[in-house]
C-alpha cells in the first residue's frame, strides 16, 4: 500500500533554510499531483505549495520566491526547500497526494490515504 513519510523538519533561526522530503512508497505510478500543506497552532491547514508529475508548479503568496516544491519521480519522492525562513512559517508541514483518476487507480483512491504524517517545522526569531 502507498504511503508517504516526510522528513526534514527541525528548528531553524530566521533567515535560515531548510528542506524536507516525502518519501512514497508503493504503486507511485497512481499518484498525480503532489502538494506540501501546513497548519500552525490556531489557524487553518494551508496549500504552501504543488507540483503536477510533469513539473508544473504553483505556491500559495506567502512562500512565493522563497520555497521552491521539486519532485524527483525516479525516486517517488517530493522536496520543499524552504529558504529565508520566518517565524511565521512555523507549522507542521504535510505531504499531499493527489490520486489519478483513472479506474487502474481506483484502489488507492478509495483507500482515503492522502497526507503523510506531518513534520514539524519551527523558525525561531
Amino acid at each position: 500500500q502507498v504511503q508517504l513519510v516526510e522528513s526534514g523538519g527541525g528548528l531553524v533561526q530566521a533567515g535560515g533554510s531548510l528542506r524536507l522530503s516525502c518519501a512514497a512508497s508503493g504503486n507511485t505510478d497512481c499518484i498525480s499531483t503532489m502538494g506540501w500543506y501546513r497548519q500552525a497552532p490556531g489557524k487553518e491547514r494551508e496549500l504552501v505549495a504543488l507540483i503536477s508529475r510533469g513539473g508544473t508548479t504553483n505556491y500559495a503568496d506567502p512562500v512565493e520566491g522563497r520555497f521552491t516544491i521539486s519532485r524527483d519521480n525516479a525516486k517517488n519522492t517530493l522536496y520543499l526547500q524552504m529558504n529565508s525562513l520566518k517565524p511565521e512559517d512555523t507549522a507542521v508541514y504535510y505531504c499531499h497526494i493527489e490520486w489519478a483518476t483513472n479506474g487502474y487507480c481506483l484502489r488507492y483512491r478509495l483507500s482515503g490515504i492522502s497526507w503523510g504524517q506531518g513534520t514539524q517545522v519551527t523558525v525561531s526569531s
